[in-house]
């Protein structure tokens, strides 16, 4: 069994080294003749004699990226595996901080990094976003590691005596290390684009998003192909560190996936009063951590805004109904293209995932490009494709998808994946065709991971399109909030972060409800 994997390992991987250089070869011929927007698309080569020309400018930049993420990366992660651990540990706090978690999970960093550069000095706002791009995942892990635990083995440790935090550390912490470790995995990528997130948000000399950001007005494809690829580079490699380590510690044949449901805690308390309690507490939290913050801060009342200031610039001061009619017209631009761009994310992931059962060829010959697309930074995606689609809603259209798509696909890929092969025999002995096997039995039985993808693309989808509007497009809460920068509009920067946030978490709840209602009359389980 052991040597059937290494080989197929060993098979994947000379065939994704071969289709790796046919897309090279490829890329060469078409950027020598000049095919893409008369030379928006560069060969290899000419990108990288100007990354060897460019030599000089990207230590800095590097250094200065590379430590915010690091340090991010660091901080957040230990924020997050001591709060898996306070969750874990008290399934109650764990439905206190739900709402916070969400708005973790859900938030657009293109809409508060400027908020963090206006409130932080130095590498703090770098560190900060790039801390929040992890805590997540790694929390979620966490949690979901710790409750996975053998409850056979709890129970042996306190027959001898011992104690709760015994329990967790010799049993359910050493059972969440594969848990973990995927978390890790997927939270180190996110690291650096918080990071370059923050340095397009203003602030500093170097780092990778100053100099991309300082580049574009050049006219030089080939300075802006090298930017990207080196940042691609950084967010891949630390993927695949990690992914070595998992490898090395858990072995070649282990897999783990993560779930990407928010954590509830267990079953809700019977009595009517301690849920309303709980549920007010929960919406109420974010907010109140949101107001200790600014008083935390220190920052001037003029430039760091409270929630109760926030409600008095949109409701109540004498601007108030023109920021209202440029904060609607901003949003009548944005989430008609977020739902249409997360609409077909979604349905170019399905028909990939239906591809992954039916071809698995073609899925080993694509991979190479969704894993580009899934590590290249979007700050640093945007302005390549600006380069080569214009600045329309196509941009847009097809940043949404390209950000959308590759986590959805992994989700619904791994629910197919898992579909018994007990239930794909019975159509198959009725002379069912592989197609009506699909419809019949494999996709219902996928639902689950469907609605999954779907919780995960929802704020992917909000945060390209308002990073395409921010670079590129001039158009929707992204430009807005570019232009409240400009004019030190601190109420509107403000005021767009928070919808922002919100509409990420109403949607992500909304996709909850209706996940619960169709699980709920097909008999299948539904999240807490």
């Amino acid at each position: 069994m052991a040597t059937d994997a290494i080989r197929r390992h060993a098979v994947w991987q000379s065939t994704g080294l071969r289709n790796a250089l046919i897309l090279l070869a490829l890329w060469e011929i078409i950027g020598q003749l000049g095919l893409v927007a008369g030379g928006a698309l560069p060969p290899p080569s000419d990108i990288l004699i100007r990354l060897w020309q460019d030599r000089g400018d990207y230590p800095n930049h590097i250094g200065a990226t590379l430590y915010a993420s690091v340090m991010g990366f660091l901080i957040g992660n230990a924020v997050a595996i001591a709060a898996g651990v306070a969750f874990a540990l008290s399934p109650a706090l764990l439905r206190l901080f739900r709402g916070i978690n969400i708005a973790a999970f859900a938030l657009p960093p293109i809409a508060i990094a400027p908020i963090l550069a206006l409130t932080m000095s130095g590498m703090a706002p770098r560190i900060t976003l790039a801390a929040l791009g992890v805590y997540f995942v790694t929390m979620t892990a966490t949690v979901i590691g710790l409750s996975q635990a053998d409850s056979r083995a709890e129970d042996v440790v306190r027959a001898y005596g011992g104690s709760r935090w015994t329990v967790l550390r010799l049993v359910q912490f050493r059972g969440a290390v594969p848990s973990i470790l995927a978390g890790l995995r997927i939270a180190a990528p996110n690291a650096v684009l918080g990071a370059i997130l923050a340095e397009f948000g203003g602030g500093g000399r170097w780092g990778l998003g100053t100099y991309l950001l300082g580049s574009l007005g050049r006219g030089e494809p080939d300075r802006l192909w090298g930017i990207g690829l080196i940042a691609t580079l950084i967010a891949g490699l630390s993927y695949a560190g990690f992914a070595l380590l998992s490898r090395r510690l858990l072995g070649a044949t282990k897999a783990v996936t993560l779930n990407t449901a928010v954590p509830t805690g267990g079953t809700a308390s019977t009595c009517l009063s301690a849920r309303v309690r709980m549920a007010l507490a929960t919406v109420l939290l974010p907010f109140a951590l949101w107001w200790a913050l600014i008083k935390l801060s220190g920052a001037p009342a003029m430039i760091a805004k409270t929630p109760g200031d926030v409600f008095e610039y949109l409701f109540l001061s004498q601007g108030a109904a023109a920021a209202q009619a440029r904060l609607l017209a901003a949003l009548a631009e944005t989430l008609p293209i977020t739902f249409i761009g997360m609409a077909a994310g979604l349905a170019f992931a399905f028909l990939l995932a239906i591809l992954s059962r039916l071809m698995p060829r073609f899925i080993e010959a694509f991979m190479p490009v969704a894993l580009i697309t899934q590590t290249m930074p979007l700050v640093a995606l945007t302005p390549l494709l600006v380069l080569i689609l214009g600045r329309g809603p196509s941009l847009t259209l097809w940043i949404t998808i390209s950000v959308t798509f590759f986590p959805a696909f992994v989700t619904l890929a791994q629910g197919i994946a898992l579909v018994p092969k007990s239930a794909e025999d019975l159509p198959r002995a009725y002379g069912a065709s592989r197609w009506t096997e699909m419809r019949m039995v494999t996709i219902p039985a996928s639902l689950p991971y469907l609605f999954a993808a779907t919780r995960l693309t929802v704020p992917r989808a909000l945060l390209g399109v308002m990073i395409a509007e921010w670079l590129a497009t001039g158009r929707g809460l992204g430009n807005l909030l570019n232009q409240s920068r400009g004019y030190l509009d601190y109420g509107m920067i403000w005021s767009v972060a928070a919808v922002s946030v919100i509409l990420s978490v109403v949607f992500y709840q909304l996709v909850v409800v209706a996940e619960r209602q169709v699980l709920a009359r097909l008999g299948m389980a539904t999240p807490e």
